[in-house]
């Protein structure tokens, strides 16, 4: 009955906003700043019964006194440079901007006078969760097309709308609709099948080009990356839109066909599988419908923006679903290093968001760019658990 009565409102919207035929824009749509891939046509609002977060003293934070908190400074540095704004960060903030070259005792003493740990739970008072990793891949491509560059990426589209419920509905702040208007009807968005499909209806919104398919599609999951163009230039690309579609995982699709199992089941297991069937890779990659539009980045940029809009730290920068963890706090992350039982605790600042990366205790390790980094993201799927910091002076207001 909720998801209906969501879906009916929902409806009524788009009933409204058709109603008449829509006035051409003076200039695009706005880039919606989300880098990490994928979300869902429609979420439902998160209502819970159990608190998500649940304030704890520091000793019980597994592994704090192991960590060195500087190597994190800067990062929460950078994700400074966006809450210095919010008055609940300001105190925070201030504080360590004087700390650049203090020592771990007095970087530690720092989160501990101006944070107060919460413990994430599931909505079933459970504590444990999932921890994957990503990365920013490495792609051979060019400006133009060709018989050794084939495979298109794509910018953002003009037609691509994006209708944002929360303007409307309060409640539904960060949901968002995606389509595209036909006649005065909106509709979804072409999905993967129709924008890869022999009609091609993005022609003209080539960014680059590049030769691997499979590169591709995990470009998409990624959400950034560095070409190396055919004339000897290097570039980064970002997210910049998504077509609407929900996240369908082609693991999951291999580990139904009986592919693979799951303890077989990698980013490098499903590129060799794709190496040694190359007749099926189209039909593998269609089962995702979801399809990511890019941008490039200007100048020489070191790492790639995340969803709170500051470069990401490699390994101290998280992914994170931003309905349960805001972005841009520090998340003290108690895992295990990919396919290990070696303790991985260590601090580290939720400064992204994924498609895929759905729930409390769900998030994406940033592990850097290029190949070593990939082995590392690819392999990672640990169980974890979360601590939020959130700033002392927000909690002696409330």
């Amino acid at each position: 009955m909720k998801k209906l009565y969501w879906l009916i409102i929902i409806s009524l919207l788009l009933l409204s906003a058709c109603a008449r035929p829509p006035e051409p824009p003076t200039e695009p749509p706005p880039v919606v700043e989300e880098p990490a891939v994928e979300e869902p046509v429609v979420e439902e609002p998160v209502i819970d019964d159990v608190p998500t977060l649940q304030a704890v003293s520091w000793q019980e934070v597994p592994g704090w006194l192991l960590d060195d908190p500087s190597l994190a400074l800067g990062a929460f540095l950078k994700s400074c440079t966006s809450l210095r704004w919010r008055p609940q960060w300001q105190t925070a903030c201030q504080d360590a901007l004087v700390l650049e070259n203090a020592s771990e005792t007095e970087v530690r003493a720092f989160f501990e006078r101006d944070f107060v740990p919460h413990q994430v739970s599931q909505s079933d008072g459970s504590t444990e969760g999932l921890l994957t990793g990503y990365y920013v891949p490495d792609l051979q491509g060019s400006r133009t097309a060709s018989s050794e560059y084939s495979y298109p990426l794509y910018s953002r589209p003009d037609d691509l709308l994006v209708i944002d419920l929360g303007d409307v509905y309060p409640a539904l702040s960060n949901y968002r609709l995606r389509g595209r208007i036909e006649g005065h009807r909106v509709i979804p968005y072409w999905d993967r099948d129709d924008i890869d499909g022999q009609e091609q209806p993005l022609t003209g919104q080539e960014l680059f080009w590049v030769a691997d398919p499979v590169e591709l599609f995990f470009l998409h999951i990624q959400g950034s990356g560095r070409i190396l163009l055919d004339n000897g230039e290097r570039v980064m690309v970002n997210y910049a839109d998504q077509n609407g579609h929900p996240y369908r995982s082609i693991g999951k699709y291999l580990l139904d066909r009986g592919a693979m199992t799951r303890d077989q089941m990698s980013m490098q297991n499903i590129r060799a599988w794709a190496r040694n069937n190359p007749d099926e890779v189209d039909n593998l990659l269609s089962h995702n419908p979801s399809y990511v539009f890019f941008r490039e980045l200007e100048g020489d940029v070191q790492s790639p923006p995340g969803a709170l809009g500051v470069p990401l730290t490699p390994g101290r920068s998280l992914a994170v679903d931003r309905r349960h963890i805001p972005l841009g706090a520090p998340v003290f992350v108690e895992t295990t290093w990919p396919n290990s039982d070696k303790p991985l605790q260590r601090l580290m600042m939720a400064q992204d968001t994924g498609g895929a990366i759905k729930g409390r205790i769900r998030g994406d390790f940033f592990w850097g760019m290029g190949d070593q980094a990939g082995a590392q993201a690819g392999r990672m799927k640990q169980s974890a658990r979360f601590w939020v910091l959130l700033p002392q002076n927000e909690l002696e207001s409330q």
